[in-house]
Order: structure tokens, then C-alpha cells, then sequence
């Protein structure tokens, strides 16, 4: 664990720095510089990547404690964000995402947990990474719900300036909004359906609110689509609906480990 806090604690300045900088640049008080986020960003993922593998991979299992999962996430999301900037401009969910995924990183190093298995088959490989990677792609959704309502409530009061202006144009973002939902969606299936298939006796292993959670997750986030698609919903109902799916996904990812964690 002290070989990995020196990269830990450079991985969490440079997470901070780019999200402290996208936040800056959202509050108009510097100049955007989409390079330089981006490149702080990458170094503290590969950073924080050398971290996991240090943490992860320990006593000859593999370490997924609740706070490791987080951090892991938190690298995805990370990955994610900045891989899309390239195509898209999805930086602005930055400002609050990599500042947290400093935290996750220092808290990982400094609480580290005590969940060790030795062994996963391929099935539930698939179903760990389909999970994770739904789970980072709906979190970035949310974050964008929570940008496209503050930038739905500064043009309807006629503030013009600051977030309005340093943000896309509202029907990009919502856009965008909806195309993370809709692969969040098809990982979050992928997720659920290869968990029904490969991970066996949900009860035993205290996997049943964690599934129900799911679920009622994956009917909130098609239901949202479906009115999407055929009723055009927009603003603040879709955003509404993003960020309850997301509390009914965080609450089915760590709600059920907090539980157990009680017992």
C-alpha cells in the first residue's frame, strides 16, 4: 500500500486540478482550455490505473471491497469522460467527476478494504465489467441532467451569462444526455441479464436488493427513453427521471454493500 501513495496522491492533485480548472472555465472566471484539462486528466488516469493494479491486486486474489469498486468506477467514469471529449464536448461533467475521483483514489489508499476473492469466472467477469461500465456511463448522465437543468434555469430567468455561455447549446446537451442514457441502458442489460445467467443463488449471496434496485433502475431509465422517443420529452421531466434512476442505482450498487456491511 506505501508504493502506491505517491502515485496516489500525484493522481489525486491532477484530478483535482482539471476538475478545479472545468469549473473555472463553467464559471467563466478563465479561459477554456479543453487540451489542458484533458491532458491532466489522462496522466492522473494512468496514475491512478498504476494505484488499482497495486490495490486491486493483492495477497494472490482480486481486492474488491466497497471502497475499492468506488475508485474503480470512478477510473471508468474518468476513462469515459475524457475519451468522449475527443469526439464530443462532454468536459463539463469534469468539474464535479474528477474532483471526486480524488477522493475516491485518497480514500482507497487510506481505508483500505478487507474483501478478497480469488477467483471469477468468465460469466461473472462479464457481468462485473457490463455493471461498471453501465453504472460510469449513467453517473456522467446524471451530471449532465444536473448541468442541463441549471442551464434550462439560467434561460428562462434571462441570465445569459457564465454557465450559458461556456455550456453547448441546450438541445447538444440534451442530446448528449440522452445518448449516454441510451448506452447505459444496453450495458445496464447486459449487466442484469448476464447476472440472471451467471451469478447463481442471489439470496445466499445477498444479491436481491441489489437486483430488485436494478431493475426498478433499468424500468426508469426505459421508461424515460420510450416517452423520449414517442411522447418528446425534454427539460426538467427528463431531468427528474435521470437523477432518480441514478439514487436507484447508486442505492442498488453500494446501498446493498452498506447494508451487509451492517449486519
Amino acid at each position: 500500500m506505501h508504493a502506491a501513495l505517491p502515485y496516489a496522491l500525484l493522481a489525486a492533485f491532477l484530478y483535482l486540478f482539471a476538475g478545479l480548472w472545468q469549473t473555472a472555465a463553467l464559471a467563466r472566471a478563465c479561459s477554456p482550455r479543453p487540451g489542458l484539462v484533458r491532458t491532466t486528466g489522462l496522466l492522473a488516469v494512468v496514475l491512478h490505473a498504476l494505484v488499482l493494479y497495486f490495490v486491486l491486486y493483492r495477497d494472490g486474489g482480486l481486492n474488491l471491497g466497497m471502497i475499492e469498486t468506488l475508485s474503480l468506477i470512478c477510473w471508468v467514469i474518468a476513462v469515459l469522460l475524457l475519451g468522449a471529449s475527443l469526439f464530443s464536448p462532454t468536459l463539463a461533467p469534469g468539474a464535479a467527476l474528477l474532483p471526486f475521483a480524488a477522493f475516491s483514489l485518497i480514500a482507497m489508499v487510506g481505508l483500505p478494504g478487507t474483501l478478497t476473492y480469488a477467483y471469477f469466472p468468465p460469466g461473472v467477469l462479464v457481468h462485473i465489467a457490463s455493471s461498471t461500465l453501465a453504472f460510469a456511463l449513467l453517473s456522467i448522465a446524471a451530471v449532465q441532467a444536473l448541468l442541463i437543468a441549471l442551464q434550462d434555469h439560467a434561460l428562462k430567468t434571462r441570465r445569459l451569462r457564465g454557465i450559458v455561455q461556456a455550456l453547448p447549446a441546450l438541445t447538444r446537451m440534451e442530446r448528449m444526455l440522452f445518448e449516454l442514457i441510451t448506452l447505459g441502458m444496453v450495458l445496464l442489460t447486459i449487466s442484469i441479464a448476464s447476472g440472471a445467467l451467471f451469478v447463481h443463488d442471489l439470496s445466499a449471496q445477498h444479491l436481491t436488493p441489489k437486483t430488485l434496485l436494478s431493475l426498478m433502475a433499468w424500468v426508469i431509465f426505459g421508461v424515460l427513453l420510450w416517452c423520449r422517443r414517442f411522447h418528446g420529452w425534454r427539460g426538467r421531466r427528463a431531468v427528474r427521471w435521470t437523477l432518480v434512476g441514478a439514487v436507484v442505482l447508486v442505492l442498488a450498487y453500494f446501498g446493498s454493500r452498506l447494508l451487509l456491511a451492517t449486519r
